[in-house]
């Protein structure tokens, strides 16, 4: 969900190119690994780096045709209007944290990195209770903003447009969690050359603005791999 909104954007900016439509259906990164694993006849999957290498393993997505897309930063946020505390280190993030009543976070990569932060800072057992952890497909902006969850994590392109919560900012140095998205070329796809050509626009200079304006840093392009120019 984290890619949703930059990648609608990136169709659209493919089409006014090319003439071409390109439809992203956006949905839980676990629920996107499975469908994708099922067999279901996608051209193209955008997940976490590391999903990504598993589906090249299975044989789900083409070896080679991976490419990096963005660097997406976790941000923190709260409920509009409340308190806005001092999350600038780790040490004040770390007592935000324990002093939060309620916690929550996404069943994606941001909030399996969380949990392992959690018990790196000593305090998973003690913060166990006050742990909300949104259902796929819900952003966890969506709980702040209804007063469900007092602290939000979540990826920051999910957390900037959402009207009724206070973005904090990202996590501060020394535990900041930065996911790459990457796309690759579904095995399942019938038209490769072409999507092989959306992936290069993808990743091409002229979108940079775009992805930034989405709270996510362009991916190297030294770093893509099998892009057929």
């Amino acid at each position: 969900m984290a890619t949703r909104d930059v990648l609608n954007d990136l169709a659209e900016a493919y089409l006014q190119r090319s003439g071409i439509t390109v439809k992203f259906q956006s949905v839980g990164g676990v629920v996107a690994a499975v469908r994708v694993e099922a067999g279901e006849p996608f051209d193209i999957v955008v997940l976490a780096s590391n999903a990504i290498d598993k589906l090249v393993t299975a044989g789900h997505v083409v070896a080679g045709s991976t490419v990096d897309l963005v660097h997406s930063g976790v941000g923190v946020g709260v409920r509009a209007g409340m308190p806005t505390p001092d999350i600038s280190s780790e040490y004040e993030l770390k007592r935000v944290v324990q002093s939060a009543s309620t916690i929550g976070y996404s069943t994606g990569p941001s909030g399996v990195a969380l949990k392992k932060l959690f018990e790196r800072w000593g305090i998973a057992d003690a913060i166990r209770d006050r742990i909300v952890q949104a259902p796929p497909g819900i952003p966890v902006g969506d709980l702040v903003a209804k007063g469900e969850v007092e602290l939000g994590f979540q990826q920051l392109s999910e957390l900037i447009h959402l009207p009724g919560i206070t973005v904090l900012g990202t996590m501060p140095p020394g535990c900041e969690i930065v996911t790459t998205f990457t796309a690759g070329l579904c095995t399942t796809s019938t038209q490769p050359e072409a999507v092989r050509a959306l992936l290069s626009f993808m990743c091409s200079p002229e979108v940079v603005n775009m992805k930034r304006s989405h709270g996510m840093e362009p991916a190297d392009s030294s770093e893509l791999q099998g892009i057929s120019q």
